[in-house]
């Protein structure tokens, strides 16, 4: 019942009929559910607020920090909300979001050898990537990359998570992923050129067809 009270009122639950009343209303009812000790219903909490940061991402962040600050959560617990709450301003490269995780500083990096075994791909296979990253000072690195697809309308983008990593001065990483190329039920693949662009700490980094 408590995980219904936060997913009855989501105003983007997926394969539901989307809810007309303001984004904000629901804010009373999760107040009362940040707390719980059951991960199935903070992780719901979480989940709404993902969702209100895609039309109030402002009123999102106040949200975490009051509940931070009020500290009736254990701060593990705390930080999962956080983080699953913020996926989507991460992913979009929201500055206030990264620092709330830890990931706000401009990345001071070197990226070589970004690079493809798979020039072409036929669908169902997959297109695999390398490259090297060099850390010019100590820091945090939230290391996402964004696809590009030919869609019937130009061209769409997602962005995928590929690493979180704390480097030192001066080392280097290397890195690597193999991104299915499948049909799904929510995209349809259209045949063309794809490519993909690094995203570190928000800021792209070079890119690749």
């Amino acid at each position: 019942v408590r995980r219904l009270a936060s997913e009855g009122t989501r105003p983007k639950l997926p394969w539901a009929q989307k809810l007309t009343i303001p984004c904000t209303a629901p804010l009373p009812i999760l107040d009362m559910l940040y707390t719980d000790r059951t991960r199935f219903v903070t992780r719901s909490v979480a989940n709404h607020l993902n969702d209100i940061a895609k039309l109030e991402p402002d009123l999102v962040l106040s949200t975490l920090r009051r509940w931070q600050k009020s500290e009736q959560q254990n701060k593990k617990e705390m930080v999962f909300i956080t983080r699953h709450a913020l996926r989507t301003l991460i992913k979009q490269g929201n500055k206030d979001a990264l620092t709330m995780i830890g990931f706000g500083a401009t990345p001071d990096i070197q990226l070589s050898k970004l690079q493809t075994s798979t020039p072409q791909v036929v669908v169902g296979q997959a297109f695999e990537f390398s490259c090297e990253l060099e850390s010019r000072k100590q820091q945090s690195l939230n290391i996402d990359y964004l696809m590009h697809y030919q869609s019937a309308k130009g061209i769409s983008q997602k962005v995928f998570k590929l690493k979180q990593v704390d480097l030192a001065k001066g080392e280097h990483i290397s890195l690597s992923k193999r991104h299915p190329m499948r049909l799904m039920t929510t995209r349809r693949l259209y045949a063309g050129e794809h490519k993909i662009t690094l995203q570190v700490n928000g800021i792209a980094f070079g890119e690749l067809a």
